[in-house]
């Protein structure tokens, strides 16, 4: 097993054949992120007829920010779940568990900052 593989095991998520799978997810918390991701699919689908109209391209510009910020804000909602459960989890695990931890969540954090 992979490094990350093992740190991710150990924190409350699962490794399985198709790849890792979170454990302990509120299924508020995923009803609320799944209709999140459906408006934002159909803002997506609103911006393709937007072009496809050849509508202004400053209010195509206002609705990608837009959509850029919805799926921001689902984002910091599995954020938040991820080290409420996850890393939290490891933090107070051992010493490898929580430094596999810190790595992931420095790499998560800098991705997120792009």
């Amino acid at each position: 097993m992979a490094e990350s593989e093992t740190a991710t095991t150990t924190c409350g998520c699962e490794a399985q054949a198709g790849g890792r799978k979170a454990v302990a997810v509120d299924p508020e918390i995923k009803s609320s992120n799944l209709k999140r991701l459906r408006r934002i699919e159909g803002q997506i689908r609103g911006l393709e007829k937007m072009v496809e109209e050849d509508r202004y391209c400053a209010d195509i510009i206002v609705q990608i920010a837009s959509a850029q910020e919805a799926l921001r804000s689902v984002g910091r909602a599995l954020m938040r779940n991820h080290l409420r459960h996850c890393a939290a989890k490891a933090i107070r695990g051992s010493d490898e568990e929580a430094g596999a931890m810190y790595d992931e969540l420095l790499e998560l954090i800098y991705r997120h900052l792009r």
